[in-house]
């Protein structure tokens, strides 16, 4: 078994249920991790044999450009959208964090995490 991570995607998107934030929008960073048997990619060397993680990051940007209230959905979209390009042997997880969300007081951020 193996893990690979993907971490501080850094994009800038528009969520939120407020309408401001879908003008002007905001800062967010997300990870994502793999989980499965990656013996064939260590014996060949061969993308074709691991998850590229280029297109893990294009896949992320992908549903990031996707406006919605809550950024719970944004996850459950990335992560849906990870296991439709590679639907068999693998764990994934989506971690989506939110920089300096619009709420009183100081807050660097908030965070949501999808998978399993």
């Amino acid at each position: 078994m193996g893990v690979i991570q993907v971490n501080g995607i850094r994009v800038y998107a528009y969520h939120g249920c407020l309408d401001e934030e879908g003008r002007i929008g905001g800062h967010y960073r997300v990870d994502v991790t793999v989980e499965g048997d990656l013996a064939r990619a260590e014996r060949t060397d061969k993308l074709a044999d691991t998850i590229d993680y280029g297109r893990v990051t294009a896949i992320v940007l992908e549903q990031m450009a996707v406006r919605s209230n809550l950024i719970e959905a944004v996850a459950a979209r990335i992560l849906d959208a990870l296991r439709k390009e590679w639907p068999h042997g693998f764990t994934w997880h989506v971690r989506l964090e939110k920089e300096h969300p619009p709420i009183p007081g100081a807050v660097d951020s908030v965070v949501y995490s999808v998978g399993g």
